[in-house]
């Protein structure tokens, strides 16, 4: 599986953006997709995770109610939805897949095998 992010950018406070993480290769072995980010000289952050095939969401609390997590099957593609941005919303932002389910693998990163190469969102004014 490979899975590639893109969408990441500068954007306001205030502001949203979505990322996107495209799949491909051994579809099949995906059951849940799950979205991490990670600040320099900090440790890799769970945000949240979904299952593949729909249903199962789950979100850490520092952002949830800001940051939405949808699907896009046909595309093979997972999107996060992030609002209300903030400068400490500044990272690198990575997509993951897991052959589990999502409420198996939720807080990560531990089961997921597969990670893409993450995309950078900076927030600043």
């Amino acid at each position: 599986v490979q899975l590639v992010e893109s969408g990441g950018g500068l954007v306001q406070p205030g502001g949203s953006l979505r990322l996107s993480c495209r799949a491909s290769g051994d579809i099949f072995e995906i059951s849940s997709m799950g979205w991490f980010r990670q600040a320099p000289g900090k440790e890799r952050e769970f945000l949240g995770v979904v299952n593949w095939s729909g249903g199962g969401a789950y979100y850490a609390d520092s952002v949830k109610g800001r940051f939405t997590i949808s699907r896009d099957n046909a595309k093979n593609t997972v999107h996060l939805q992030m609002n209300s941005l903030k400068p400490e919303d500044t990272a690198e932002y990575f997509c993951a897949a897991s052959p589990l389910e999502s409420r198996i693998v939720v807080g990560g990163p531990v089961g997921y095998d597969y990670w893409g190469l993450g995309t950078q969102v900076t927030v600043s004014s």
